[in-house]
């Protein structure tokens, strides 16, 4: 059974080094599938958490779009044809977005964390990331966009991602203190499956 969900993004996973322009190749290759205008955002970096080589690349539409499971499907059919390496491909839902007080700033690299909130606990750490930690965040120099989706389709299930101007943001006394609050104590012991990627290679944003 086909399933059809609205999403603000897509977003391809893949646990390879590929080619500079695959993702702007793979991209054009959507044009039979997707229908809407969107921006295309890529982040690589050659050691993830687990030492491998992680590739993400963003579909953000104009609009909230309607994506059937099996178009996702294709969409990694047609990265593995044109690759030979697999990809995941998830539709994202857009919980908030934020600009950051210094947005036109070069962007130098793309940081993210993904969670399964412990069972019990979606409700409170979801508020945390609402009323707190994302706002504070977002309000740190440096920090260009924030930005928090749901993945609708692979877990981790909460996935909050960072336009910064550089790494040594995240060491800055203005982001460790929002890390630091103690409703941060309360909730990131609740933290399950996390995975947090620093991409230092990002691809300027594209238009369709």
């Amino acid at each position: 059974m086909h399933t059809t969900t609205r999403c603000h993004a897509l977003l391809l996973k893949c646990a390879a080094e590929c080619p500079a322009g695959t993702a702007k190749r793979w991209q054009e290759a959507l044009t039979q599938t997707l229908h809407v205008s969107h921006t295309l955002q890529t982040a690589f970096t050659r050691h993830a958490e687990n030492g491998l080589p992680m590739q993400y690349v963003y579909l953000r539409f104009s609009k909230a779009t309607e994506i059937q499971d099996d178009d996702c499907s294709a969409l990694e059919k047609i990265w593995h044809a044109m690759t030979g390496h697999a990809a995941q491909v998830s539709r994202l839902q857009e919980v908030m977005h934020l600009q950051g007080p210094h947005s036109d700033t070069p962007m130098g690299v793309h940081y993210v964390v993904e969670t399964d909130p412990e069972e019990g606990w979606a409700s409170e750490i979801y508020k945390w990331y609402n009323e707190e930690h994302m706002p504070g965040l977002a309000r740190v120099p440096g920090c260009l966009v924030a930005r928090r989706y749901l993945n609708l389709d692979h877990s981790p299930r909460s996935f909050a991602c960072y336009d910064l101007h550089n790494p040594e943001v995240l060491s800055t006394a203005s982001w460790l203190a929002v890390r630091g609050t103690a409703w941060s104590d309360i909730c990131r012991p609740h933290f399950t499956h996390t995975l947090r990627t620093m991409f230092h290679h990002t691809e300027p944003y594209t238009h369709d």
